[in-house]
């Protein structure tokens, strides 16, 4: 069982960028250029190693290997954007690796790259790289090449040298139990659950129960062994049920239109553990979003827009606007499920304003976004 955590160690510190392993300061698959430039990384590691994973740390800086982090990010739905853009996609993952330095809710991104075999292409244009397109590692760049270019395996040795290094033990498992309920998590129910006595994971948050049914909100959900952070969200709320083979989260999403607020199941996760040491984890998009009055919404959409140019041109808020703002991310997004597109590019646009201005709405704006991205690759 390899420790992740140390994974991402011993690729910063024993090796610098190479055919099976990229960093990166951030990624942005939420626009084109963005999107494609990760589709080509991807589509370059795995043509460079088709016999082995190769891997992408993300949220390190370029010069110095700085650990830095990053948002947690739901990487539920990246395989479908993988499989939607590329011929003979790559198995992969993006899991949140937690590290001690970091503020709550940053974490250290890996994505881990599995080679089908075949040779990996894109599959239709994507920004400036066109459908067809071939793309392999020299060094630490991912370059284009002429479509008969064999695939090599070089790099199993070394990949099977470092997972060996990354494997975990009794001492970091417990250290990261006691780690995760006395200290990064003390003012919050916590709780743990072995699994084939093999697997330990760890979960808390600020309970509340409703009719004899507990949910909780400020949700940290880690997989000990692996230092994989299975769940994070400073908002939601979620219910979590197990049994003796699997650990199962429903995450509920609070929406409506001023006092009129109601919870809809949003997703299921559900992790399964093996008795041969292995784990399966499954997510299942539940949501099915509210209806509301085109000429209501179009009216809040109005609203939403004059509220934040008021923002841009620095002009105080009024009391009542002040209340709306807090609203803001929910009611766009309550406009886009509607069917207005508009929405979605208003959002993007008060990232930076928000940040600025309102922490605490930029934070409801992150996770309004998270769900469209859940919505969007299902």
């Amino acid at each position: 069982m390899i420790n992740k955590r140390l994974l991402v160690k011993n690729l910063l510190a024993h090796n610098d960028e190479n055919s099976f392993y990229d960093k990166k300061r951030f990624i942005s698959i939420g626009e084109k250029e963005g999107k494609a430039k990760f589709l080509k990384h991807v589509c370059a590691l795995a043509n460079s190693n088709p016999k082995n994973n190769s891997f992408i740390v993300v949220g390190v800086e370029d010069e110095d290997n700085k650990i830095v982090g990053v948002d947690f990010f739901d990487d539920s739905k990246i395989q479908n954007l993988v499989n939607a853009y590329l011929d003979n996609p790559p198995k992969i993952s993006y899991e949140n690796i937690p590290f001690p330095h970091l503020p709550d809710g940053k974490v250290v991104g890996l994505v881990t790259i599995t080679s089908n075999g075949s040779i990996c292409a894109l599959r239709k244009n994507i920004w400036k790289y066109y459908g067809g397109a071939v793309f392999f590692r020299e060094g630490s760049i991912s370059l284009p090449k002429a479509f008969d270019i064999k695939l090599e395996d070089i790099n199993s040795e070394k990949v099977a040298t470092l997972e060996q290094h990354a494997r975990n033990n009794i001492e970091l498992t417990l250290d990261g139990v006691i780690d995760f309920i006395n200290n990064r998590h003390a003012n919050l129910t916590s709780n743990y659950k072995v699994f084939k006595e093999q697997f330990v994971v760890c979960w808390a948050g600020q309970e509340k129960k409703v009719k004899e049914q507990t949910y909780y909100s400020r949700v940290d959900i880690e997989l000990i062994n692996e230092q994989v952070k299975l769940f994070y969200s400073a908002l939601d709320e979620v219910t979590i049920s197990y049994d003796e083979d699997s650990f199962t989260t429903l995450e509920y999403l609070q929406l409506g239109l001023g006092k009129q607020q109601k919870y809809y199941p949003l997703e299921e996760m559900t992790i399964t553990f093996a008795e041969n040491g292995d784990y399966n984890i499954e997510s299942k998009l539940v949501f099915e979003p509210p209806q509301y009055d085109k000429k209501t919404l179009h009216h809040v959409l109005n609203a939403n827009n004059a509220i934040l140019q008021k923002l841009y041109n620095g002009i105080r808020l009024t009391p009542a606007e002040n209340e709306d703002l807090r609203q803001l991310p929910d009611t766009y997004l309550i406009c886009y499920l509607n069917g207005f597109e508009e929405a979605k590019q208003q959002m993007e646009k008060a990232r930076s304003i928000l940040k600025q201005t309102d922490k605490k709405t930029y934070q409801s704006l992150k996770e309004a976004l998270r769900v469209l991205r859940k919505v969007k690759y299902n």
